[in-house]
C-alpha cells in the first residue's frame, strides 16, 4: 500500500468512542491503542501544528475537550480527521497513528513539559492569531 513501509502494522479496526473520546484502532499484529483525541490534536501531523521546519512547532492548549466529529479515508493509507474546534489539515498514516499509539505515554510527557516550559496551562485558550500588519512606513 501506498505511503507504508514493507512489513509495517495496517489497521484491522477502527473505532471513535465519542463519550470517552478516544480513537481505537486495532492492528494487523494484534495490537490495539486507543489514542486520545486530545492527543491526536495536540500531535496533529498539520503544518498548522507541525510548524514548516524544526523549531515552528505551534504549542496547542485548551484541547482536552476536542471532540472528534470526522473521520474521512485518505486512500488505502491515512485518515484524516476533523475535529470539533475546525482543525481538519492533518492526515493521519497508519504508521503515524501507531506511533501515537505505542508512543502515548513519552509523548504526554514531552507535551506537559512543552507546556510547563511556555508558563501556560494545558487547558488556556490558544491565543488568537494575531493579523498581519498593514501599517506602511
Amino acid at each position: 500500500m501506498a505511503g507504508l513501509q514493507a512489513g509495517s502494522p495496517t489497521p484491522t479496526a477502527l473505532t471513535v468512542h465519542s463519550q470517552s473520546r478516544v480513537l481505537e484502532v486495532g492492528f494487523s499484529d494484534g495490537k490495539t491503542f486507543r489514542i486520545p483525541f486530545e492527543l491526536m490534536r495536540v500531535y496533529s501531523p498539520s503544518a498548522d501544528v507541525q510548524g514548516h521546519g524544526p523549531g515552528q512547532e505551534v504549542l496547542q492548549t485548551g484541547k482536552r475537550d476536542v471532540q472528534l466529529t470526522a473521520l474521512e479515508p485518505v486512500g488505502n493509507y491515512a485518515v484524516q480527521p476533523t475535529f470539533s474546534d475546525g482543525h481538519d489539515s492533518g492526515l493521519f498514516s497508519w504508521e503515524y497513528l501507531y506511533f501515537l499509539g505505542s508512543q502515548e505515554d513519552k509523548l504526554w510527557a514531552d507535551y506537559e513539559a512543552r507546556v510547563l516550559a511556555a508558563g501556560v496551562s494545558r487547558d488556556a485558550p490558544m491565543p488568537d492569531k494575531a493579523a498581519p500588519s498593514c501599517a506602511s512606513h
